[in-house]
């Protein structure tokens, strides 16, 4: 019999499991249990990113929000245009008599909004209020300004009132735990309408007026596209005394490696950004500002197993990772006319509730212990504080992804086969009974559901809490590990799976 590809992809996963397993290709994988090699720390759940602050008002957005902490252990959030005329935060209006004063009324209830939830604000301080601004160029149909500021006496005043209102209102043991960083990505024409220098000006200006209200706030940057600006940002900060107390940068698995790195560079899609992250620890420890840390805030995969290799290759170099982005309701480029679309790589990990593979795939992350286990082959082993094993495993293929720019989006294709992970974990007990739970592109996915809808545009309200069901992990399948003690798993390309010994 003939499948056509939609029939194909909607047979669901009995189907999957045994077409993997007819054509599997073997993988070992050695998880060793007694052998702890240090601490395991989370570092994909220091932050997610979104789109906007206006954005975290909307109940769909705080409704995801709370899914990523209450499953995925998220702790901040980082989003642009807390500073927005949007907001009203320094811009005449009727109300006011057209005076420019400080209005933090909305930058409080997206703050608060926030705190609410048990998170805390990653604060990127951008965009510039057009009472400040030396010009009119924006970006977004939101009109972000870009400009850089008239005066930077009058910009450090500002910022100064701000800082100081959140220290007041939060208190200022809570917003000394609350990175600000200068700007996004002021390497782009599209974020940043100055050069270079006035953006060194500016971070100076900002980190320097930040300092003046406490020296231990946190202060950092550049916030560059594809880790630009390191070498001349850490050069011009320790030659000009500017405080740095972290420094920042983005990274996008579509980057291309030759502009990125140089030329003649090749790398496979799932290896430019731990190759990003490792060239930018190596310039950060030879330089003045040694052992600071690295926050990578912008990153992004739709591939379970991409993440998964991603994170686990970013875990030596740097301190914090921030997948972009938490939610589907993101209107950076405008609103968007779908829920879900077939070959879809936009950002957002959850949809109006409906979780994508890629937040689903952070959930397995979630339930992984703080204790590292040795492993080899394509794994992430841990111990829990019980005692108990988990370990992430994962069939990684070459997938076709973003190259974080704003405008441009691109189909998925796929290059991978089936694996068969056998899975020995050295030190366990024969028998030992272990829970296996599975993500990838099937399992975990609204996709198949929404298909046998017919795939549509507009999803009816009587559809929306079916695909919220169907899109969730399913409970774990229970095994036993053999005389060896191993597992044996077969997975799709892209597939994860997280095992748990008990």
């Amino acid at each position: 019999m003939t499948l056509d590809r939609r029939t194909f992809l909607a047979t669901g996963a009995a189907m999957l499991a045994a077409s993997t397993s007819d054509a599997a290709t073997p993988v070992s994988v050695r998880v060793e249990t007694r052998e702890a090699i240090g601490q395991l720390p989370h570092i994909w759940e220091e932050c997610v990113g979104s789109d906007r602050a206006a954005i975290t008002l909307r109940e769909s957005w705080r409704k995801d929000l709370e899914r990523w902490r209450q499953e995925a252990g998220v702790k901040r959030v980082r989003f642009h245009g807390v500073l927005n005329d949007e907001l009203g935060v320094y811009a005449p209006t009727i109300l006011n008599r057209n005076k420019v004063v400080p209005n933090f009324q909305n930058v409080d209830q997206v703050y608060d909004g926030l705190v609410a939830r048990g998170v805390s604000p990653f604060v990127e301080i951008s965009f510039m209020p057009k009472s400040l601004a030396s010009g009119d160029r924006t970006f977004g149909f939101y009109k972000a300004n870009i400009t850089p500021p008239t005066s930077l006496d009058a910009w450090s005043d500002f910022i100064k009132t701000f800082a100081t209102h959140l220290v007041d209102r939060y208190g200022l043991a809570t917003v000394r735990t609350w990175p600000f960083e200068v700007w996004n990505e002021p390497d782009l024409a599209p974020f940043w309408a100055g050069t270079q220098q006035q953006y060194f000006e500016l971070y100076k200006a900002t980190a320097v007026t930040l300092k003046s209200i406490d020296k231990d706030l946190q202060v950092g940057g550049p916030a560059t596209s594809g880790s630009h600006w390191l070498p001349e940002f850490i050069g011009w900060s320790a030659q000009n005394n500017a405080p740095v107390d972290f420094i920042s940068t983005h990274m996008y698995a579509g980057g291309d490696p030759a502009k990125t790195f140089g030329p003649g560079t090749n790398l496979q899609v799932a290896d430019v950004i731990p190759e990003a992250v490792r060239r930018a620890r190596q310039q950060i420890d030879s330089s003045p500002f040694a052992g600071r840390p690295l926050w990578l805030t912008e990153w992004s995969s739709d591939s379970p197993a991409m993440i998964a290799h991603i994170v686990a290759a970013c875990l030596p170099h740097c301190q914090a990772m921030s997948q972009w982005v938490l939610s589907s309701t993101y209107e950076e480029l405008g609103v968007s006319d779908y829920l879900l679309r077939e070959n879809d790589t936009s950002w957002g990990t959850i949809v109006q509730g409906i979780a994508r593979p890629s937040f689903n795939t952070y959930k397995l992350l979630h339930r992984l212990g703080q204790a590292r286990l040795r492993a080899t082959g394509p794994a992430l082993a841990s111990r829990r504080a019980n005692g108990e094993v988990a370990a992430l495993v994962w069939n990684l293929a070459d997938v076709k992804q973003s190259n974080g720019l704003p405008w441009q989006n691109y189909e998925r294709t796929v290059v991978g086969e089936p694996k068969r992970l056998e899975v020995e974990f050295a030190g366990a007990r024969p028998g030992r009974r272990a829970r296996v739970s599975y993500v990838d592109q099937e399992r975990g996915s609204p996709l198949p559901a929404w298909r046998r809808l017919g795939s549509p545009q507009y999803i009816k309200p009587g559809d929306m809490e079916m695909l919220r069901r169907s899109a969730e992990i399913a409970p774990p399948q229970t095994l036993r590990l053999d005389e060896r003690s191993r597992l044996t798993l077969d997975l799709p390309p892209e597939g994860v799976a997280l095992i748990e010994l008990s």
